[in-house]
């Protein structure tokens, strides 16, 4: 948590995968004292519910098929209403330090001066174990695991990934936004000594009422994805653990059912 130089407070909260009832205690509470809320399009509708009546909710929009609020854009807005003297809640899917941008924007709030508070969330990662029975450790299969983006920032600072160097990772990977990308990481985890029958997951929409599991193998899943046409978001688990799981869970709540309005378009599940 930094100090600033105003009265404004803004909290970077993670909404979890999808399933309502992951969110935090902490998140909730944040949410219910919140002037602002702006949330990730594909963030549950019901985790909303948790907000006051007064509060202003503004969705960030979409990143494909829509306008999506730039990220200089939604790094002013919360400061400028810091600043005003509003709570405000950037509430982000999955966890804000996973291939969420957390960083840049507390970056953001930070050299601006303002109070902000990052409060975890249970990451897409960690429901695949508790939603699809996939676990991502094992003491006989994987005392590792790696979680690595499918798709880099243009003009990043050091060198790019080398999915090559990852073909002999001795564990699990878990590809966050790796499904346009999928034939060129796959390929080169091959090329990089990785078996290509290694056991491969596909979960889309983990922990929602619709989610969906697929299975293939390192070297034929870029073509299941093709054959499919699987759309994000997705998490993709590479590994021999793939093998292990006991399947797929029982939705948590009947309340989780409720479906109209929840957004199924394509974005990263931190």
């Amino acid at each position: 948590m930094t100090q600033d130089h105003g009265s404004g407070m803004v909290y970077l909260v993670g909404a979890g995968p999808g399933e309502p009832d992951l969110l935090t205690l902490r998140g909730a509470a944040c949410l219910s004292r919140a002037d602002l809320v702006l949330h990730d399009y594909l963030v549950n509708p019901l985790v909303l519910r948790h907000a006051g009546a007064a509060a202003e909710i503004v969705c960030l929009g979409r990143p494909h098929g829509g306008r999506a609020m730039p990220q200089a854009e939604i790094d002013q807005r919360m400061i400028e209403a810091a600043r005003a003297g509003r709570t405000v809640v950037r509430l982000k899917c999955g966890d804000p330090a996973v291939f969420g941008r957390g960083a840049e924007e507390t970056e953001a709030l930070a050299a601006a001066g303002i109070a902000f508070e990052v409060i975890p969330g249970v990451t897409a990662a960690s429901a695949v174990f508790s939603h699809a029975g996939i676990p991502l450790t094992h003491r006989e299969a994987a005392s590792a695991v790696a979680l690595v983006t499918g798709h880099q920032a243009n003009g990043m600072c050091g060198p790019p990934l080398d999915y090559a160097q990852l073909g002999n990772f001795p564990g699990t990977l878990v590809f966050y936004m790796g499904i346009s990308s999928a034939r060129q990481w796959s390929q080169a985890l091959v090329r990089g000594g990785r078996s290509p029958d290694t056991p491969v997951a596909v979960v889309r929409r983990v922990s929602w009422p619709d989610q969906q599991v697929y299975h293939a193998t390192l070297g034929t899943v870029a073509d299941l994805i093709e054959r499919e046409q699987i759309r994000p978001p997705t998490l993709i688990v590479v590994g021999e653990t793939v093998e292990l799981g006991s399947g797929e869970s029982a939705p948590r709540r009947e309340e989780a059912h409720e479906a109209d309005g929840m957004p199924r378009g394509e974005g990263a599940s931190g």
